[in-house]
């Protein structure tokens, strides 16, 4: 190689937009890069002793042919790298020009310094070109590049675009991307770890690293202000793509702000809502409520806290998604209806024997053939009459009821603290009897007649002993 020469960096654009740090901001994604090709130490950024900084890698070494390529190949191959060697190098050296700033590459290969100058054919017209000397250090390891009348703000503002060099917290890491907790103002767009935009209304940072085919179209040439049409979708696979407990609590702490409008705008994605829910259904013991559902459950909830259960608040859109829903494990989810079901599945009668009965208590329960009397005597499909002490909650109240009929026994089941008193006794047999021979259920048309026809025989009776 001559003692040095020069050639045209041909850029065609030059970016007026473009600050210095953005320069930086190439060189230290170049940097980056080649650090994670080639797996070796991490790369320095740091202002020696005469005031110039450094941006160095401990890679292959940079050569002059890098300059001549639009696109190169390696990293076009890779999806997981940020810099662009090629038009990002070569747009990040024109910045540095515009801007009066020194710069120095220098490999074991190189040195390289701009300069302005003709181009070749037209001497009219003056244009960016690098100028290749002999490495001045030819036993370096990687690139140094050396830059001058550059301020620290400006390496401060081309860092802040690093994820590498910001302190955001990892929640979680997924194939798509990662997920971490924002305690700033705007939350951060990573790709790949360079940020390409900001959210004033996430939850959180992501920092994307499975690029799709619109992302990659949206990535333009300055790579800033990327729209949120183009990783919308990519940050919802993220969120979707998320196991941890701690997210989805995360996740549903926010969710209880949709009442007031308070909440982030992941959280008004009705998938990232059915998600975390099921999450937390997988993770905890939770049960989940809308605000109506607490207001008119309170016998309810305090049974579901006596359980241990942790009360979750959705909004009513969610509680209908959510009904047939699986958790993670493959488990329902438990709402309301849910949480009846196993309370029914895992009850269990408490049958008192007779002979164990209190003598007021026996006093009373001896009454039964008299009380029947009163109706015309026992039906014939009641087989069987027994004390409990517990018994089954009532789906509307949530609490115990004082009698059951069970047809396919043929036994009326009666609450033993209902033998406190013959009204409370008598009527909860009689309201049973009616369910036995009307055949339905309460609030039925069926049954109503027939507990009317029941207490019209009583009262008839009762009439006809008078007179």
């Amino acid at each position: 190689m001559a003692n040095k020469r020069s050639f045209d960096l041909n850029i065609e654009k030059i970016l007026e937009d473009w600050d210095i740090h953005h320069g930086i901001r190439e060189i230290i994604a170049n940097a980056i890069d080649e650090q994670k090709l080639t797996s070796t130490e991490d790369i320095l950024v740091f202002r020696d002793d005469d005031g110039y900084w450094h941006i160095r890698d401990f890679g292959r070494g940079l050569k002059y042919e890098h300059l001549t390529q639009n696109e190169n190949e390696e990293k076009l191959k890779n999806p997981n790298l940020i810099g662009k060697f090629g038009i990002g190098l070569k747009d990040a050296l024109a910045t540095f020009d515009r801007n009066k700033v020194f710069v120095l590459l220098k490999s074991k290969y190189v040195d390289i310094t701009i300069e302005a100058s003709e181009k070749h054919g037209f001497e009219d017209i003056v244009t960016l070109h690098a100028v290749i000397s002999q490495p001045s250090d030819s036993e370096i390891i990687g690139t140094d590049v050396i830059l001058g009348d550059v301020s620290e703000e400006n390496i401060e503002k081309a860092k802040a675009l690093f994820l590498r060099f910001s302190s955001e917290e990892l929640v979680e890491s997924t194939d798509y991307g990662d997920v971490y907790k924002n305690t700033k103002d705007n939350a951060s767009i990573y790709i790949n770890g360079v940020k390409v935009a900001e959210e004033e209304k996430f939850l959180f940072s992501y920092n994307i690293t499975s690029l799709t085919s619109q992302i990659s179209k949206a990535l333009n040439r300055e790579r800033t202000n990327v729209g949120r049409n183009a990783y919308r979708d990519r940050v919802m696979k993220i969120l979707l793509s998320c196991r941890g407990e701690n997210i989805a609590k995360m996740l549903i702490k926010d969710l209880q702000k949709i009442e007031q409008g308070m909440n982030h705008d992941e959280l008004s994605w009705i998938d990232v809502q059915k998600h975390a829910v099921r999450i937390l259904s997988s993770e905890t013991n939770a049960i989940f409520f809308t605000s109506s559902e607490i207001q008119n459950s309170f016998h309810l909830i305090d049974d579901a806290k006596s359980k241990g259960l942790n009360i979750i608040t959705i909004p009513d859109n969610l509680r209908e998604k959510i009904h047939d829903l699986k958790d993670l494990s493959g488990n329902p989810i438990r709402d309301i209806n849910q949480f009846i079901i196993e309370d029914h599945e895992s009850f269990e009668f408490k049958f008192i024997n007779l002979k164990d009965l209190k003598t007021s208590e026996k006093k009373i329960f001896n009454l039964t053939n008299k009380i029947f009397e009163l109706i015309g005597g026992k039906p014939r499909r009641v087989k069987e009459i027994r004390i409990s002490e517990t018994m089954r909650k009532d789906t509307s109240t949530f609490r115990e009821v004082d009698g059951l009929w069970e047809s396919a026994t043929g036994t009326i089941i009666v609450k033993r603290n209902t033998l406190t008193s013959i009204e409370r006794f008598s009527g909860t047999l009689i309201h049973e009897v009616g369910h036995c021979t009307s055949g339905r259920e309460d609030i039925t048309r069926e049954f109503e007649l027939e507990l009317t026809r029941l207490i019209g025989i009583i009262v008839l009776r009762y009439l006809n002993l008078e007179s």
